[in-house]
């Protein structure tokens, strides 16, 4: 994921999202296949997990900004240890 929102619209990022979620049916069919071990499934997957979770954060940030009047891209992907420390 891009470390700022510059030129992605909504849609952009829930391309994004298609795409990640793609690339995790893909990984789990490879390892079904056994094209892949399961530590290589693990880490690719853990890396998709967060680039997932930045992108529902930036939509959600686009769309509090957008509610309250602001620019929605002022919003910005934010590091990894920020979104994955949210709790459910």
């Amino acid at each position: 994921m891009a470390t700022n929102n510059t030129g992605n619209t909504d849609q952009d990022i829930l391309t994004q999202v298609h795409e990640l979620v793609a690339e995790e049916r893909e990984l789990r069919e490879k390892l079904q296949q056994r094209e892949i071990d399961q530590s290589e499934e693990h880490t690719r997957l853990r890396s998709l997990e967060v680039q997932l979770d930045q992108c529902w954060d930036l939509l959600r940030q686009r769309r509090a900004l957008r509610a309250s009047g602001g620019d929605p891209d002022d919003a910005q992907v934010r590091p990894e240890g920020e979104v994955e420390g949210y709790l459910g």
